[in-house]
Protein backbone atom coordinates (compact mmCIF):
# COMPACT_ATOMS: atom_id res chain seq x y z
CA UNK A 1 0.00 0.00 0.00
CA UNK A 2 1.30 3.44 -0.85
CA UNK A 3 1.38 6.64 1.32
CA UNK A 4 -0.42 10.00 1.31
CA UNK A 5 -1.83 11.85 4.50
CA UNK A 6 -5.04 13.02 2.81
CA UNK A 7 -7.81 11.90 0.75
CA UNK A 8 -9.79 14.81 -1.07
CA UNK A 9 -13.55 13.60 -2.34
CA UNK A 10 -15.66 15.56 -3.93
CA UNK A 11 -17.41 15.62 -7.54
CA UNK A 12 -17.07 19.35 -8.62
CA UNK A 13 -13.42 20.32 -9.91
CA UNK A 14 -13.10 23.98 -8.72
CA UNK A 15 -13.59 22.58 -4.75
CA UNK A 16 -11.65 19.16 -5.27
CA UNK A 17 -8.58 20.95 -7.22
CA UNK A 18 -8.98 24.44 -4.43
CA UNK A 19 -8.66 22.04 -1.42
CA UNK A 20 -6.05 19.70 -2.56
CA UNK A 21 -3.66 23.27 -3.08
CA UNK A 22 -4.59 24.48 0.18
CA UNK A 23 -3.68 21.20 2.23
CA UNK A 24 -0.57 20.73 -0.16
CA UNK A 25 0.50 24.47 1.38
CA UNK A 26 -0.20 23.35 4.59
CA UNK A 27 2.70 20.40 4.13
CA UNK A 28 0.34 17.26 3.47
CA UNK A 29 0.26 14.79 0.22
CA UNK A 30 -2.66 14.83 -0.99
CA UNK A 31 -4.76 12.78 -3.64
CA UNK A 32 -7.88 13.37 -4.53
CA UNK A 33 -11.31 11.66 -5.81
CA UNK A 34 -14.10 12.40 -8.02
CA UNK A 35 -16.85 10.15 -7.16
CA UNK A 36 -17.76 7.55 -4.37
CA UNK A 37 -16.75 4.42 -6.03
CA UNK A 38 -13.35 5.59 -7.42
CA UNK A 39 -12.82 7.37 -3.47
CA UNK A 40 -13.41 3.53 -2.18
CA UNK A 41 -10.96 1.97 -4.47
CA UNK A 42 -8.16 4.36 -3.17
CA UNK A 43 -9.18 3.92 0.33
CA UNK A 44 -8.57 0.28 -0.34
CA UNK A 45 -5.28 0.81 -1.94
CA UNK A 46 -3.99 3.52 0.04
CA UNK A 47 -3.09 4.34 3.54
CA UNK A 48 -4.72 7.44 4.29
CA UNK A 49 -4.26 9.22 7.85
CA UNK A 50 -7.60 11.28 6.69
CA UNK A 51 -10.16 11.48 4.57
CA UNK A 52 -12.25 14.62 3.44
CA UNK A 53 -15.49 13.69 2.09
CA UNK A 54 -18.35 15.56 0.23
CA UNK A 55 -21.84 14.35 1.19
CA UNK A 56 -23.07 14.56 -1.98
CA UNK A 57 -21.38 12.24 -4.44
CA UNK A 58 -22.73 10.60 -7.15
CA UNK A 59 -23.35 6.94 -7.33
CA UNK A 60 -22.07 6.18 -3.80
CA UNK A 61 -22.54 9.16 -0.85
CA UNK A 62 -20.21 10.49 1.81
CA UNK A 63 -22.58 8.93 3.89
CA UNK A 64 -22.52 5.52 2.50
CA UNK A 65 -18.61 5.46 2.54
CA UNK A 66 -18.51 6.39 5.58
CA UNK A 67 -20.68 3.54 7.05
CA UNK A 68 -18.53 1.30 4.81
CA UNK A 69 -15.23 2.45 6.55
CA UNK A 70 -16.48 2.61 10.00
CA UNK A 71 -14.95 -0.07 12.19
CA UNK A 72 -12.71 -1.37 9.69
CA UNK A 73 -9.44 -2.24 11.29
CA UNK A 74 -7.10 0.70 9.94
CA UNK A 75 -9.66 3.08 8.31
CA UNK A 76 -9.07 6.56 8.02
CA UNK A 77 -10.50 9.32 10.01
CA UNK A 78 -13.10 10.49 8.07
CA UNK A 79 -14.27 14.60 7.90
CA UNK A 80 -17.15 15.16 6.37
CA UNK A 81 -18.21 18.24 4.36
CA UNK A 82 -21.86 19.50 2.69
CA UNK A 83 -23.48 22.67 1.93
CA UNK A 84 -26.89 20.68 3.01
CA UNK A 85 -26.55 22.00 6.53
CA UNK A 86 -29.25 19.80 7.64
CA UNK A 87 -29.70 17.89 11.62
CA UNK A 88 -30.50 14.83 9.82
CA UNK A 89 -26.60 14.70 7.70
CA UNK A 90 -24.77 15.75 11.24
CA UNK A 91 -26.50 12.76 13.33
CA UNK A 92 -26.15 10.28 10.65
CA UNK A 93 -21.93 11.64 10.39
CA UNK A 94 -21.93 11.29 14.36
CA UNK A 95 -23.77 7.67 14.92
CA UNK A 96 -21.38 6.34 11.94
CA UNK A 97 -18.59 7.82 13.73
CA UNK A 98 -17.08 10.69 11.63
CA UNK A 99 -14.20 12.28 12.68
CA UNK A 100 -15.38 15.80 12.25
CA UNK A 101 -17.71 17.78 9.96
CA UNK A 102 -17.55 20.50 8.08
CA UNK A 103 -19.98 22.93 6.61
CA UNK A 104 -19.89 24.49 3.43
CA UNK A 105 -18.17 27.27 2.14
CA UNK A 106 -15.48 25.78 3.72
CA UNK A 107 -13.34 28.09 6.09
CA UNK A 108 -9.59 27.42 5.14
CA UNK A 109 -8.45 28.26 8.70
CA UNK A 110 -10.40 25.51 10.61
CA UNK A 111 -10.16 23.26 7.98
CA UNK A 112 -6.20 22.81 8.41
CA UNK A 113 -6.57 23.28 12.25
CA UNK A 114 -9.08 20.18 11.73
CA UNK A 115 -7.10 18.13 9.34
CA UNK A 116 -3.89 18.81 11.79
CA UNK A 117 -5.70 17.42 14.50
CA UNK A 118 -6.55 14.28 13.17
CA UNK A 119 -3.12 13.68 11.76
CA UNK A 120 -1.48 13.68 14.74
CA UNK A 121 -4.25 11.72 16.84
CA UNK A 122 -3.74 8.36 17.17
CA UNK A 123 -5.37 5.91 15.33
CA UNK A 124 -6.12 3.41 18.29
CA UNK A 125 -7.67 6.76 20.41
CA UNK A 126 -10.48 5.47 22.19
CA UNK A 127 -13.90 6.04 20.09
CA UNK A 128 -16.74 8.91 21.43
CA UNK A 129 -19.42 6.51 21.98
CA UNK A 130 -22.74 7.59 20.71
CA UNK A 131 -25.81 6.46 23.10
CA UNK A 132 -28.53 8.29 21.06
CA UNK A 133 -28.30 10.59 18.33
CA UNK A 134 -32.15 11.78 17.53
CA UNK A 135 -32.66 15.46 16.77
CA UNK A 136 -34.44 16.09 20.24
CA UNK A 137 -31.87 13.82 21.84
CA UNK A 138 -28.20 13.39 21.37
CA UNK A 139 -25.92 11.48 24.33
CA UNK A 140 -22.41 10.23 24.23
CA UNK A 141 -19.90 8.97 26.03
CA UNK A 142 -16.80 11.15 25.38
CA UNK A 143 -13.22 10.29 26.36
CA UNK A 144 -11.61 12.44 28.76
CA UNK A 145 -9.32 14.16 26.11
CA UNK A 146 -9.09 17.48 24.54
CA UNK A 147 -9.04 16.27 21.21
CA UNK A 148 -12.21 14.58 21.89
CA UNK A 149 -14.08 17.78 23.36
CA UNK A 150 -12.92 19.92 20.14
CA UNK A 151 -14.72 17.07 17.98
CA UNK A 152 -18.22 16.88 20.44
CA UNK A 153 -18.16 21.11 20.33
CA UNK A 154 -17.81 20.41 16.31
CA UNK A 155 -20.97 18.51 15.77
CA UNK A 156 -22.74 20.61 18.98
CA UNK A 157 -22.20 24.10 17.04
CA UNK A 158 -23.76 22.08 13.78
CA UNK A 159 -27.14 21.06 15.36
CA UNK A 160 -27.29 24.54 16.63
CA UNK A 161 -26.86 26.31 13.17
CA UNK A 162 -30.71 27.41 12.96
CA UNK A 163 -30.37 29.58 16.35
CA UNK A 164 -29.93 33.30 16.26
CA UNK A 165 -25.77 33.80 15.67
CA UNK A 166 -25.39 35.96 19.02
CA UNK A 167 -27.21 33.05 20.78
CA UNK A 168 -25.33 29.97 18.97
CA UNK A 169 -22.22 31.53 20.22
CA UNK A 170 -22.80 32.34 23.81
CA UNK A 171 -24.32 28.66 24.33
CA UNK A 172 -21.69 27.39 22.12
CA UNK A 173 -18.76 28.72 24.71
CA UNK A 174 -20.77 27.71 27.57
CA UNK A 175 -20.90 24.36 26.10
CA UNK A 176 -17.30 24.33 25.56
CA UNK A 177 -16.92 25.63 29.40
CA UNK A 178 -18.47 22.75 31.05
CA UNK A 179 -17.08 19.97 28.71
CA UNK A 180 -13.43 21.09 29.08
CA UNK A 181 -14.23 21.11 33.34
CA UNK A 182 -15.86 17.45 33.05
CA UNK A 183 -13.14 16.31 30.88
CA UNK A 184 -10.19 18.37 32.44
CA UNK A 185 -10.91 18.11 36.39
CA UNK A 186 -13.13 15.56 36.51
CA UNK A 187 -11.82 13.24 33.95
CA UNK A 188 -8.07 14.44 34.17
CA UNK A 189 -7.46 14.34 30.95
CA UNK A 190 -7.27 10.14 31.07
CA UNK A 191 -8.96 8.90 28.13
CA UNK A 192 -9.55 5.94 30.05
CA UNK A 193 -12.26 8.09 32.08
CA UNK A 194 -15.18 9.06 29.93
CA UNK A 195 -18.06 12.10 30.45
CA UNK A 196 -21.23 11.73 29.86
CA UNK A 197 -22.93 14.29 27.54
CA UNK A 198 -26.70 14.60 26.79
CA UNK A 199 -27.80 17.52 24.37
CA UNK A 200 -31.80 18.23 24.31
CA UNK A 201 -33.60 20.51 22.71
CA UNK A 202 -37.06 21.19 22.16
CA UNK A 203 -39.10 24.04 20.95
CA UNK A 204 -39.21 25.95 24.26
CA UNK A 205 -35.62 24.76 25.45
CA UNK A 206 -32.01 23.80 25.02
CA UNK A 207 -30.61 21.23 27.68
CA UNK A 208 -27.03 20.29 28.14
CA UNK A 209 -26.03 17.42 30.57
CA UNK A 210 -22.35 17.01 31.43
CA UNK A 211 -21.69 13.77 34.10
CA UNK A 212 -18.14 13.35 34.44
CA UNK A 213 -16.19 10.60 36.39
CA UNK A 214 -14.91 12.91 39.41
CA UNK A 215 -15.25 13.57 42.84
CA UNK A 216 -16.75 16.33 42.43
CA UNK A 217 -16.11 19.71 44.27
CA UNK A 218 -17.02 22.31 46.47
CA UNK A 219 -18.04 26.06 45.38
CA UNK A 220 -16.09 27.62 48.32
CA UNK A 221 -12.61 25.85 47.17
CA UNK A 222 -12.06 27.13 43.90
CA UNK A 223 -9.93 29.90 45.04
CA UNK A 224 -8.19 29.85 41.48
CA UNK A 225 -11.49 30.63 39.78
CA UNK A 226 -12.72 34.51 39.16
CA UNK A 227 -15.83 33.47 40.87
CA UNK A 228 -14.76 34.08 44.06
CA UNK A 229 -12.43 37.42 43.02
CA UNK A 230 -15.28 40.15 42.26
CA UNK A 231 -13.41 43.09 43.60
CA UNK A 232 -10.69 42.72 40.83
CA UNK A 233 -10.71 40.45 37.46
CA UNK A 234 -6.83 39.25 37.75
CA UNK A 235 -7.00 38.00 41.59
CA UNK A 236 -7.55 34.62 40.46
CA UNK A 237 -4.59 34.52 38.53
CA UNK A 238 -2.49 35.03 41.14
CA UNK A 239 -3.84 31.49 42.86
CA UNK A 240 -3.37 30.23 39.65
CA UNK A 241 0.18 31.31 38.97
CA UNK A 242 1.22 29.91 42.80
CA UNK A 243 -0.83 26.57 42.08
CA UNK A 244 0.67 25.96 39.04
CA UNK A 245 -2.56 26.17 36.96
CA UNK A 246 -2.90 27.75 33.03
CA UNK A 247 -4.22 31.00 32.77
CA UNK A 248 -8.20 31.26 32.79
CA UNK A 249 -10.93 30.85 35.52
CA UNK A 250 -14.01 32.59 33.89
CA UNK A 251 -15.83 29.53 32.85
CA UNK A 252 -18.27 29.62 35.41
CA UNK A 253 -18.78 33.34 35.52
CA UNK A 254 -19.35 33.29 31.72
CA UNK A 255 -21.93 30.60 32.25
CA UNK A 256 -23.68 31.93 35.00
CA UNK A 257 -24.28 35.00 32.91
CA UNK A 258 -25.30 33.05 30.18
CA UNK A 259 -27.51 30.15 31.07
CA UNK A 260 -31.31 30.95 32.27
CA UNK A 261 -30.51 27.55 34.73
CA UNK A 262 -27.75 26.03 35.82
CA UNK A 263 -28.05 22.81 38.57
CA UNK A 264 -25.82 20.93 39.48
CA UNK A 265 -26.26 17.84 41.68
CA UNK A 266 -25.02 17.78 44.99
CA UNK A 267 -21.80 16.19 44.51
CA UNK A 268 -21.39 19.03 42.33
CA UNK A 269 -20.05 16.55 39.19
CA UNK A 270 -22.66 16.60 37.19
CA UNK A 271 -24.49 19.83 35.98
CA UNK A 272 -27.46 21.12 33.49
CA UNK A 273 -27.31 23.90 31.98
CA UNK A 274 -30.52 25.48 30.44
CA UNK A 275 -30.92 28.01 27.98
CA UNK A 276 -34.83 29.01 26.62
CA UNK A 277 -35.49 29.41 23.18
CA UNK A 278 -38.78 30.86 23.26
CA UNK A 279 -38.44 34.21 25.48
CA UNK A 280 -41.83 35.66 24.71
CA UNK A 281 -43.82 33.10 26.60
CA UNK A 282 -45.14 33.13 30.27
CA UNK A 283 -42.43 32.79 32.65
CA UNK A 284 -44.13 30.76 34.80
CA UNK A 285 -44.65 28.30 32.29
CA UNK A 286 -40.99 28.54 31.50
CA UNK A 287 -40.33 27.52 35.46
CA UNK A 288 -42.76 25.20 34.89
CA UNK A 289 -40.96 23.37 31.97
CA UNK A 290 -37.44 23.50 32.35
CA UNK A 291 -38.44 21.70 35.99
CA UNK A 292 -40.31 18.86 34.37
CA UNK A 293 -37.45 18.48 32.04
CA UNK A 294 -34.47 18.93 34.43
CA UNK A 295 -36.47 16.38 36.58
CA UNK A 296 -36.75 14.10 33.72
CA UNK A 297 -33.09 14.09 33.06
CA UNK A 298 -32.32 13.46 36.70
CA UNK A 299 -34.34 10.60 36.76
CA UNK A 300 -32.81 8.60 33.78
CA UNK A 301 -29.82 9.38 34.70
CA UNK A 302 -29.57 8.07 38.03
CA UNK A 303 -27.29 5.24 38.86
CA UNK A 304 -25.95 5.30 35.52
CA UNK A 305 -22.94 7.74 36.55
CA UNK A 306 -19.05 6.16 35.39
Amino acid sequence: MTHADLLVVDDDDATREGLRDLLAEAGFTVDIARDGVEALQKIRNHDFSVVLLDVRLPGINGLDILARCSGTPGAPKMVLMTGVDTTDVVLSALRRQAYDFLPKPIDATRLTEIIKRAVATPDDAVAIEVLSARREWVELLVPCTRDAAERIQSFVLQLESDLPEDMRDSVGLAFRELLLNGIEWGGQLDPAKKVRVAYIRTGRLLLYRIADPGPGFSFARLRHAALHHTSSVTDHDLVRNESGIRPGGFGLVLIRAIADELVYNEQQNEVVFVKYLDTARDDTRQIADSHSAVDYVWDRGKGDHM
